[in-house]
């Protein structure tokens, strides 16, 4: 399509094309918007390219493959080039963005969990379609890189939940623009982030450093029961607040 970013052969994030002309840089998100559903064909790259980094770290983060994300990325760009005369404008151009890349993203996930492709005995794999995909990889070595490690936990989470913590905590948006973002509730965010956040502290517990033991004898709490790690005391009179946050999580499939 004439107009439309595309991904790198690399599969990395869409290279630049030509500058865009300078009247469309000054113009507003929205404004490029209408720009591009009233026929300029260069105003839909403008607006890409403007947000094409956070739309690409949030694909890349939520599959961990670079090939997946850009096809992710990819049919997502298609969805708000086709569904731009749609847009009401109830929420800022980028969270529409976000949100059609989300989705185009858990699409994916929820496709290739229904056709999971199985390596080949002799180390090869293959792709949706049964095809040879090459050679698989040899798996990184334990402490290989911490940033591989979170990763690959991340990928161990639903999707829900992976795509609530990639938006709020490593891309950093408010829960309040993520709620839009995935079409849910600002509570049920905060559920999912809270329950990924709980299984990735299981996962990546092994990371946290360990300090020495405090011998009995010298804990000022030393007659103080010790209680079980994971099961924290609270203090008395104290109310814990994650009544609420169960009832949130008790709506939602796990």
């Amino acid at each position: 399509m004439t107009g439309l970013p595309v991904p790198d052969e690399t599969g990395g994030a869409p290279a630049d094309t030509a500058g865009a002309p300078g009247r469309l840089t000054e113009l507003s998100d929205a404004e490029l918007l209408r720009a591009h559903v009233d026929g300029d064909r260069d105003a839909f790259t403008t607006l890409f390219h403007r947000h094409r980094d956070r739309l690409w770290a949030v694909a890349l983060r939520t599959l961990s493959d670079r090939e997946d994300a850009a096809d992710a990325l990819q049919d997502a760009l298609l969805s708000a080039h086709r569904a731009a005369a749609r847009f009401r404008g109830d929420a800022a151009v980028t969270t529409w963005l976000h949100r059609i890349v989300v989705n185009s993203c858990l699409d994916r996930i929820r496709r290739r969990q229904a056709h999971p492709t199985v390596p080949l005995p002799d180390g090869s794999r293959t792709d949706e379609t049964g095809r040879w995909a090459g050679i698989e990889p040899a798996a990184p070595a334990p402490d290989h890189d911490t940033a591989l490690v979170v990763q690959q936990a991340l990928a161990k989470l639903p999707a829900e939940q992976r795509a609530a913590i990639i938006l709020v905590d490593v891309q950093g948006y408010p829960v309040a623009e993520v709620a839009i973002m995935l079409g849910v509730a600002e509570g049920t965010v905060k559920s999912r982030c809270a329950r990924g956040r709980a299984r990735l502290a299981l996962i990546l517990g092994h990371l946290r450093p360990r300090g020495p033991a405090v011998p009995a004898t010298n804990r000022a709490d030393k007659d103080v029961p010790s209680v079980t790690r994971g099961n924290p005391a609270t203090g008395g009179g104290v109310r814990s607040g994650s009544s609420h946050s169960g009832r949130d999580g008790m709506q939602e499939e796990q």
